[in-house]
């Protein structure tokens, strides 16, 4: 319990003034996260294969081109250029026509493309919100902070019917209800507060975003039930990896792009 209290202090210390400062603070941050949640879902893959170390290399530079890619500071829109999805896409797929032996194949070719894409959407994502504005970005966080706090706080006091316990037994519908019930309306309240005004809208939108929320930590934790593990790293000592931690945050950031226009 030290241990974690101690990680969760230190990680506070360098991640919140990066998120408060913004620009260029924020936009090194999310490149440094989005490398060490690439090098997370790699090391799964090395379980059953190695892929070559140029190819990795190949794989950071396209994730570091597409994490920075058009940002727009006027509007909250998809950032990513079709230029540097179709940079990847080459880059990534083509050098298996020169490996033998099976080193690097097409099967892996599309496994490390849809991590470059899949995280370089997400923390470009992250970054245009922020740009936008930090109450927005605080905003989603809340959905998610809140949601998976009380959803396990309310689960252990009533909680009684499983959702998924073959992925994650811990987790109730009492549970999941309560989560979305407070964290929904936790989060409504700081809208309405500092970004725009109570609408049903807002109010139906922070609702999807937070069942959105518990889809996105279930997803995360199939991957590690299937892959065998309890955390994706021990990057945060007593709390796991880049991607125990953002998890939620991925699938609630980029599900808000589908949903700005209606807020």
């Amino acid at each position: 319990m030290k241990k974690r209290i101690i990680s969760a202090i230190v990680a506070l210390l360098i991640v919140v003034p990066l998120i408060l400062l913004g620009g260029n603070y924020f936009i090194a941050l999310c490149a440094l996260l989005s490398v060490l949640a690439y090098k997370e879902l790699l090391d799964l893959k090395e379980n059953a294969h190695e892929i070559p170390e140029v190819i990795k290399a190949v794989g950071v530079i396209d994730l570091i081109l597409l994490v920075f890619s058009e940002f727009n500071w006027n509007k909250l829109s998809y950032g990513l250029s079709c230029n540097m999805i179709v940079i990847s896409l080459l880059t990534l797929f083509i050098p298996t026509l020169f490996y033998k032996n099976n080193k690097y194949t097409t099967r892996e070719a599309f496994y490390l493309t849809g991590i470059v894409l899949f995280l370089g959407l997400i923390f470009n994502t992250l970054i245009n919100i922020r740009l936008l504005n930090i109450h927005t970005l605080v905003y989603l966080i809340l959905i998610c902070t809140m949601t998976d706090a009380f959803a396990m706080f309310t689960g252990m006091l009533i909680g009684k019917h499983k959702v998924t316990p073959n992925i994650s037994p811990k987790k109730t519908v009492e549970g999941c209800i309560g989560g979305t019930i407070i964290g929904s309306g936790v989060a409504t309240a700081y809208y309405v507060y500092f970004i725009g005004a109570l609408s049903w809208k807002l109010i139906l939108i922070t609702i999807l975003l937070s069942i959105i929320d518990q889809f996105g930590d279930l997803y995360f934790s199939k991957i590690k039930r299937e892959n065998k593990i309890k955390d994706f790293s021990n990057i945060m000592p007593g709390h796991g990896g880049i991607l125990d931690r953002l998890d939620s945050l991925c699938f609630v950031a980029i599900t808000y792009l589908l949903f700005i226009s209606y807020i």
